[in-house]
């Protein structure tokens, strides 16, 4: 699993190549290529759990209150389950699909770019079977331009709330009250909180083996389940009479919710790349079916009961609405350190894509220099990034609404339809991939319109995913 497992098995020859995973480039070789050691260090379903918890749990989850006072309190909750379940089902077909090509080519395992490739190599068109190759090339730049973006989400998080915590600190009492909007000069620029967090998420990022970043992806499934308990002990009293709320609101905010559903489902990137780094890989649908099952539960509770809360008055971040004393203010710190750790594992899919083609260009001797410092220069970027772009969550949201939409709701049909239509594919199959893959680029558009809309607003207007304080 780790990069040195991998560098004496095979070395890289081409960009091809190089778009492997560590992981799924050194289990794709050939079938004698797995060892009983190996096997013997796969994840368990407990670790592979939490990081498929972890790999969906990310900052998204606390501006579904706002989504759902986009939707309306009855739209709402019945979409967002309505997409969760979609998503999942595309889940599933790209597993079904890959352990399909896999079989056909008589490989271990197949990676989403790899799965896309061989299965236009199989297609009646000539063009497409010629251009197969790019195939692999669009997954892997989504791949990257998605969890990417995450990553950079979860930097301007981190350091949102760091600010907060430090600025606030005056003002924190030990009561806890509902929370009066505050207007704060801050003493220091948040590009100096960038920075000050930036060597940690370095030494994170050189952690290559998730089996090693299963006890922080514990830890950071710890802090965020204590912060969610508070975040649910606080809203579930007092909640007003939620027949004042609208049951479904205007067609123009449903597009505001339905982006900012899909950009908030995180994980399709790491599915394969888990279910190849599990000890018994089989029972992998038991986890993903379970794990799937608690995030969807924990959006539309989270998601409801804030709106029902806070009604009109919900912001982009339900912190944004707590109170502002030490109990809640501990809420962010443990948020997150969640998030610091969430990090590692988004960073881990774009690294091994572009790692391999890196290090394929180097020496032997020079391997481990050029691997840290690709790491270290993607660390970098998300900084650079949101040391540059005003409003960056926005501008993910635009990327991840795009890539995300594609990668989980628009290509696993499509793949579908290609890899298995020679083994004549029932009419019903066929119409249900092609209605989810226009529902995904509706979604691709919706979320398109959010992130535009919201770019042309004041600076002052409602941020999503961020808890700056703002009048």
């Amino acid at each position: 699993i780790s990069l040195r497992a991998r560098d004496n098995n095979s070395e890289p020859k081409s960009l091809d190549d190089g778009s492997k995973s560590l992981s799924e480039s050194r289990s794709s070789i050939t079938s004698e290529s797995v060892r009983p050691e190996e096997e013997a260090n796969g994840l368990s379903i407990m670790q592979t759990l939490i990081h498929l918890l972890k790999c969906n749990i990310g900052t998204g989850l606390l501006g579904l209150p706002l989504a759902m006072k986009n939707a309306g309190l009855l739209v709402g909750p019945f979409s967002l389950l309505a997409i969760g379940i979609l998503t999942v089902h595309c889940m599933v077909i790209l597993l079904n699909c890959a352990h399909r090509l896999s079989q056909r080519l008589q490989k271990t395992f197949v990676n989403y770019g790899e799965a896309m490739m061989y299965s236009l190599e199989t297609c009646p068109n000539t063009w497409l079977r010629t251009h197969s190759v790019w195939g692999r090339y669009t997954v892997s730049f989504l791949l990257i331009i998605t969890q990417l973006g995450f990553c950079s989400v979860y930097f301007m998080f981190m350091t949102d709330n760091l600010q907060q915590m430090v600025e606030e600190a005056y003002v924190t009492s030990n009561t806890c009250q509902p929370r009066k909007i505050l207007v704060l000069t801050p003493t220091l620029d948040i590009r100096f909180y960038m920075l000050a967090i930036l060597p940690f998420l370095i030494l994170l990022v050189f952690i290559q083996n998730l089996r090693v970043l299963s006890f922080f992806s514990t830890l950071a499934s710890t802090t965020t389940l204590w912060s969610m308990a508070l975040i649910f002990e606080y809203i579930v009293q007092e909640i007003p009479d939620p027949r004042n709320l609208p049951l479904m609101a205007s067609w123009k905010t449903f597009l505001l919710f339905f982006g900012t559903a899909i950009f908030t489902f995180e994980g399709v990137g790491m599915v394969l790349s888990l279910r190849n780094q599990m000890k018994h890989p089989q029972q992998f649908s038991f986890v993903l079916y379970s794990g799937m099952s608690l995030v969807i539960i924990l959006y539309i509770c989270l998601g409801t009961l804030g709106y029902m809360k806070f009604g009109s008055n919900t912001q982009a971040s339900i912190t944004l609405n707590l109170p502002n004393c030490w109990l809640y203010q501990s809420v962010k710190l443990m948020y997150s350190i969640g998030i610091f750790f969430t990090y590692a594992l988004q960073f881990h899919v774009p690294a091994e894509i572009i790692i391999p083609v890196v290090i394929s260009q180097a020496s032997e001797s020079w391997v481990l220099f050029a691997d840290l410092s690709v790491r270290t220069a993607l660390v970098c970027l998300t900084c650079v990034s949101a040391i540059l772009i005003p409003r960056l969550d926005l501008v993910i949201s635009l990327m991840g609404s795009v890539s995300s939409s594609a990668l989980a709701l628009i290509i696993p049909p499509l793949l579908e339809l290609i890899t298995f239509y020679p083994e004549d594919m029932s009419c019903v199959t066929i119409a249900k991939d092609v209605m989810i893959s226009i529902l995904g680029l509706l979604g691709c558009v919706f979320g398109t319109y959010q992130a535009l809309y919201e770019l042309i607003q004041p600076i002052n207007y409602s941020i999503a995913n961020s808890t700056a304080v703002y009048a």
